[in-house]
């Protein structure tokens, strides 16, 4: 069996890869090692192979990772990609760097408000549901453009870009519909709204090369890095 080490090489390589046949530089892709559900041990090997972001999907999985792990913590990024709740985000807000799940003006506004003023903006993603699942949280692509004028204007935030977790395909070009739509309505509302979005988060284990091919700016790789997680 590959260790951490070796298998977070081989994402590296795979990404660097895509990039070389997209035509795009490799540093225009940045790896986030998803540790959700791996025990802080794992972490802590990923990251002493070079890894530095680090993504959760629980908040009180993540807090409890954070803490076992504070003496990392100056060297590491801590993004949440799973759904929050109105409850839990002050806690998000004092010990994460990113969220990449915003939906909602209430969820944004509560990050902004308590975020802590000696710590820089929270950088925040909008979720949207590119694929028009019934069962996906969030935004129908309708409904960004509103949404993020007003999530740009909340001060201790920094609205990064858009996030999606498309519905799962068999080839390489069903992969990529999704991923080409979510980037062209980046690129709608930078243009329509003078915004200057940046990131896109999308891409995983299953279909990095297919985003990378059509302008991903971060991938979310975990089963890849730390072997396929516990169906309990």
């Amino acid at each position: 069996m590959a260790t951490i080490p070796e298998n977070l090489y081989r994402t590296q390589e795979r990404i660097a890869a895509a990039c070389a046949k997209a035509g795009r530089s490799a540093q225009s892709v940045t790896l986030l090692v998803v540790s959700k559900t791996f025990p802080p041990a794992d972490v802590r090997a990923a990251h002493a192979a070079g890894a530095r972001r680090f993504g959760e999907n629980y908040v009180q999985e993540a807090l409890d990772k954070i803490a076992a792990l504070a003496d990392l913590r100056d060297g590491v990024e801590w993004h949440l990609i799973g759904p929050l709740q109105s409850n839990k985000t002050k806690p998000v807000a004092e010990q994460f760097d990113w969220v990449h799940s915003v939906d909602r003006l209430k969820i944004a506004q509560r990050l902004s408000e308590q975020r802590p003023p000696e710590l820089p903006p929270l950088n925040v993603c909008l979720q949207v549901n590119i694929s028009g699942e019934a069962s996906k949280s969030g935004l129908a692509p309708g409904e960004v453009a509103a949404l993020a004028q007003q999530v740009a204007a909340l001060p201790r935030l920094k609205l990064r870009g858009l996030m999606a977790v498309p519905e799962p395909a068999a080839n390489d070009e069903d992969q990529r519909i999704p991923h080409r739509a979510l980037a062209a309505l980046q690129a709608q509302i930078n243009a329509e709204q003078g915004l200057t979005l940046d990131t896109l988060s999308i891409g995983m284990s299953a279909d990095l090369e297919a985003a990378i091919a059509e302008g991903s700016t971060m991938v979310r790789v975990g089963s890849a890095i730390f072997g396929s997680r516990s169906k309990t």
